[in-house]
């Protein structure tokens, strides 16, 4: 299935939680579902994940791109320390939601679907206004993923046939300096999302 339409599946899925949560509240539940597979992900592909199985990532990608200004994603938001006192403040407060009414699956399914609808929505005007996934540069569960596996299955580059024309770093959804490590002979950056648009995207095959 090609990812573009396993994507809108995942679109739907996002749509309907964030839509119907509010009323259905076990509905949240898809949230900690997410996360369990980010942090299983996270251990053996690093940010696979987030490119292939996020249905927040898949949203933007789909409904928030073709309206994106697509400006360069601040440095600031990917910076580790940052991203890490962003990871506390949330799980932070999440926790602090769930104790309030430990033993009520309502109350905990509202309280994923709050949360995931806030910082959604925070992603969807950053979104509009930067980079469709400017919210994945500094998602917590990205952050996780990145400390767990981002080392694994990197991208190769071949430098001989690579012809920096910058085609890959265009489709890149994390808007990632791939041409830069062509002589490396290997993307080192480890917010790569292995989504593999960069590889179908590159006229010469130099990207596996």
């Amino acid at each position: 299935m090609r990812r573009s339409v396993f994507q809108w599946c995942l679109v739907l899925v996002a749509v309907v939680t964030i839509g119907m949560g509010w009323k259905y509240p076990l509905l949240g539940f898809v949230v900690p579902a997410v996360m369990l597979a980010g942090l299983i992900g996270g251990i053996i592909r690093g940010r696979w994940v987030c490119g292939n199985l996020c249905p927040r990532g898949s949203l933007f990608d789909r409904l928030i791109s073709p309206i994106s200004r697509k400006k360069p994603i601040p440095t600031f938001l990917r910076n580790m320390g940052f991203r890490w006192v962003v990871f506390l403040a949330l799980m932070g407060f999440l926790v602090f939601r769930l104790s309030q009414n430990p033993t009520n699956l309502r109350h905990w399914g509202y309280t994923f679907w709050l949360m995931c609808t806030l910082t959604t929505g925070i992603g969807v005007i950053l979104g509009v206004l930067y980079h469709p996934r400017i919210w994945c540069a500094f998602c917590p569960m990205g952050t996780v993923q990145n400390a767990l596996g981002g080392g694994r299955y990197q991208l190769l580059i071949d430098s001989e046939a690579c012809i920096e024309c910058g085609l890959c770093e265009k489709v890149c959804p994390l808007g990632l300096a791939i041409v830069k490590h062509r002589e490396d002979g290997r993307l080192r950056d480890r917010d790569c999302a292995k989504c593999s648009e960069c590889v179908v995207s590159c006229p010469k095959r130099a990207l596996s």
